[in-house]
């Protein structure tokens, strides 16, 4: 909540504005500064500034809640909880899809879906609420360049041909979609945090990070001295924001992570035992000698809410598990990649 902007606590115009020449622009930034500053700043009095203190600290500091409170709220509230990934069998053990208010991770190999997946719950974004979209625009932060414009018509075309059967339509969705092209972890951070305001001015109902792990991984080897300690600070500031979009608009946010091998074969079956939904993606290698685990550590694996793991079965078939869900099981579909986007098998076209 510390990163909330000061304008959305209540503070006047004018003195936001004199604040953000200040570089003073979150609730974080105002309460790192001492009454002495903020008097210098803002010309208001002692007692003045002790006044907005109060203001921007309880604008910190949401109340306590109970569980029941959380409940009926929930069921009180007009805007939808998940958004459907229109895979049937993978919505229903999700409780509803891709949860808003979270973090969702798509991580596997190469050519296994991950971006293709990203793509068609962009275009399921944008669908009224009536066919289980959200009806808004759609953050694409695009750090390896694999988005595709192309694709994302042709998914929409083939996966809804009753829906956009007008050139209008897949305009209209096109224009939704704000693609950014963002190549170092200072810039995925610098867009990460000027996204507040656009969310609200362009009514963005999902954020979409593919890769988080390609910009990560670029720029911090973790053989040398202090990078591993840079790495994980990178990591937890943009989840920490995330978070707080996520939570604070009620939005999901998908990030796509890459694969790693490590692990002899005695510590993964070890690993397994002790946790069949953390990193391990439960498929040892060829050798037998290793296993294939997420991308960015434990320490990363903490900050997402939901993790979905693809893999490859054969050239054809594909597996997604749900490998950590704070509502659904271990368990585990099969689905192959068509002109409409993911399918699973046995499952008629939406």
């Amino acid at each position: 909540m510390s990163n909330k902007k000061l304008r959305r606590v209540g503070l006047s115009q004018e003195l936001c504005d004199r604040l953000s020449r200040q570089q003073i622009v979150t609730c974080r930034d105002f309460l790192c500064l001492s009454p002495l500053e903020l008097m210098k700043m803002t010309g208001l009095s002692y007692g003045g500034v002790h006044e907005l203190l109060c203001l921007v600290s309880r604008a910190c500091a949401p109340q306590m809640k109970t569980a029941y409170g959380i409940k009926t709220q929930r069921s009180a509230d007009l805007s939808p909880g998940f958004l459907t990934t229109t895979l049937s069998a993978l919505d229903e053990a999700l409780h509803g899809g891709v949860a808003c208010g979270s973090l969702t991770e798509i991580t596997g190999p190469p050519g296994c879906g991950k971006t293709q997946f990203c793509i068609m719950m962009s275009v399921l974004a944008t669908l009224p609420t009536n066919m289980g979209g959200l009806e808004g625009a759609v953050v694409y932060i695009d750090t390896e360049s694999a988005f595709s414009a192309e694709r994302l018509i042709e998914i929409a075309k083939a996966r809804f041909p009753r829906y956009f059967n007008s050139e209008e339509k897949l305009l209209l969705t096109s224009t939704k979609v704000y693609v950014y092209r963002e190549l170092t972890c200072e810039e995925v951070l610098q867009r990460i945090e000027s996204l507040e305001e656009e969310i609200i001015s362009k009514r963005v109902k999902i954020v979409i990070i593919d890769s988080i792990a390609s910009v990560v991984r670029k720029e911090f080897d973790t053989q040398l001295l202090g990078n591993m300690k840079e790495r994980n600070k990178f990591l937890a500031k943009g989840a920490s924001l995330l978070k707080y979009l996520a939570e604070e608009f009620s939005i999901p946010v998908i990030l796509t992570n890459q694969i790693t091998t490590h692990l002899s074969r005695a510590l993964a079956s070890q690993a397994d035992l002790v946790s069949p939904a953390g990193d391990l993606s439960l498929s040892e290698g060829a050798s037998g000698s290793s296993c294939v685990t997420a991308a960015l550590g434990n320490t990363w694996s903490h900050n997402v809410n939901t993790r979905l793991i693809l893999q490859y079965l054969s050239s054809e078939k594909r597996q997604i598990l749900i490998a950590k869900s704070p509502l659904a099981p271990f368990t585990s579909f099969v689905y192959t990649i068509k002109a409409e986007g993911l399918v699973l098998e046995g499952q008629q076209r939406p």
